[in-house]
């Protein structure tokens, strides 16, 4: 969410920012805004005005009653309560003022960075680098469902069964390599100096829109029914809510923190859901990493998380590339942001497995995630970015690690957690 001051002074920078993401419909809400405001700062400073009035006739009632003089009392009791009327008035309207205003500022993007490429939509995404050298074998790599079925290692019918598509039962050690790479994110995170966090699964609605937009909410979110309470779609959201209020000294800062969460999200989109496959579902697990930071930092810190994803597949010799985000393609809340794609050898192309962000000072501006300073109390800055989040990532490890006998090689670093076991095979 922007600084209505800055909106206030610097209408046209907002309505071209709006005018990158191609979001046109909103350019209107900027007037609006600004319009409303000026109303609600109106009623404030009147209702300042009729309470001070108020405090100073109220001190003359004492002064007439002491000196007899009742009629000058009673008129300056009719003015009290005169004002009183007005006053409440103005407050009723004051409230609704402030709650139009902020429900429009929630829907203004924040302000994109000047090296983010303009485009309309994620074709228009821009290659940056690409890590490790994509290969294609002689042979025939099946489809990522197939490999598991063949290693017995997937159960998609029953789970259709219980709980219908988008869902899946892992088995075997198709399961335990699944858990072995959530491991071995877990502490390569800890060995490059992050605090381990097991969060909360839910959180409540405050938390939801201090974290994101209103589209990513009801294409995401699960609600609990009954309660304030929504089901996660990545551990981000309970660990930047966990500083909800807080003013954190500068020396402690950054923050940095990876996290392991169940994610659950409703796919509502162009995607769907597969009806055979385990890209995009419903439910999934994965490991974060989430910092929070001196605004100062923050570029440099969205630079090292990306780079601890690519050097984490690098780590499993999975190719990668990176992908910088276009304007369009930006959630409302994003400065700037980047995908980690993972080569796959069946379709000789890459694909999404993460997405690092940078959000400026908009998830702590709803907050209220405040940085202790010399010279006053100011907003911190808050990034995201995916380490690892099977089974998404297994399809990248199982066509790169694909033997032509249908065996799966483990790399090194996974041997530890999959009982020393250097291969899977039928």
């Amino acid at each position: 969410m922007l600084d209505i001051k800055f909106l206030r002074s610097n209408p046209d920078i907002v309505k071209e920012n709006i005018r990158k993401k191609f979001q046109f419909e909103k350019i209107e809400l900027v007037d609006k805004v600004i319009e409303l405001d000026k109303e609600y700062r109106d009623a404030k400073n009147r209702g300042d005005e009729l309470r001070g009035q108020r405090n100073a006739i109220s001190k003359q009632i004492g002064m007439f009653m002491a000196k007899g003089q009742k009629d000058d009392a009673e008129n300056a009791k009719l003015q009290v309560k005169n004002i009183n009327t007005e006053l409440e008035e103005l407050e009723v309207k004051e409230t609704e003022l402030e709650a139009e205003v902020r429900k429009i500022m929630l829907v203004i993007p924040n302000i994109i960075d000047d090296s983010v490429p303009i485009g309309k939509d994620d074709s228009e995404n821009v290659e940056i680098e690409k890590f490790g050298e994509p290969v294609v074998p002689e042979y025939e790599i099946p489809y990522h469902v197939d490999i598991m079925e063949s290693l017995d290692g997937i159960d998609l019918d029953s789970a259709r069964k219980t709980s219908g598509n988008g869902f899946y039962y892992l088995k075997g050690d198709i399961a335990r390599l699944h858990s072995a790479i959530l491991s071995y994110a877990r502490d390569f995170m800890i060995d490059r100096g992050f605090t381990y966090y097991i969060p909360p699964f839910m959180i409540r609605s405050e938390v939801v829109t201090g974290v994101m937009s209103f589209a990513e909410m009801e294409n995401m979110m699960y609600k609990i029914e009954g309660e304030d309470l929504y089901l996660i779609g990545t551990s981000e959201h309970s660990m930047i809510g966990k500083f909800i209020d807080t003013i954190i000294p500068e020396d402690e800062l950054p923050h940095t923190l990876t996290s392991y969460s169940p994610c659950f999200r409703k796919e509502v989109g162009a995607h769907g859901i597969e009806e055979r496959g385990v890209y995009r579902i419903h439910q999934f697990e994965k490991q974060e990493m989430i910092v929070v930071c001196h605004p100062s930092d923050s570029m440099n810190w969205y630079n090292k998380l990306w780079q601890n994803s690519v050097d984490f597949f690098r780590s499993l010799d999975i190719p990668v590339r990176t992908l910088e985000c276009c304007s369009g393609d930006l959630a409302d809340l994003k400065v700037k942001s980047c995908d980690v794609e993972a080569w796959s050898p069946r379709q000789q192309k890459y694909f999404e497995v993460g997405s690092c962000s940078n959000l400026g000072d908009a998830q702590a501006r709803r907050l209220g995630i405040r940085i202790k300073g010399k010279d006053g109390n100011y907003f911190a800055h808050t990034l995201n970015n995916t380490v690892v989040a099977p089974p998404r990532m297994l399809i990248a490890f199982l066509e790169n690690n694909l033997n032509e006998d249908g065996s799966v090689n483990i790399p090194e670093p996974l041997r530890m957690y999959m009982g020393g076991k250097s291969k899977i095979e039928k």
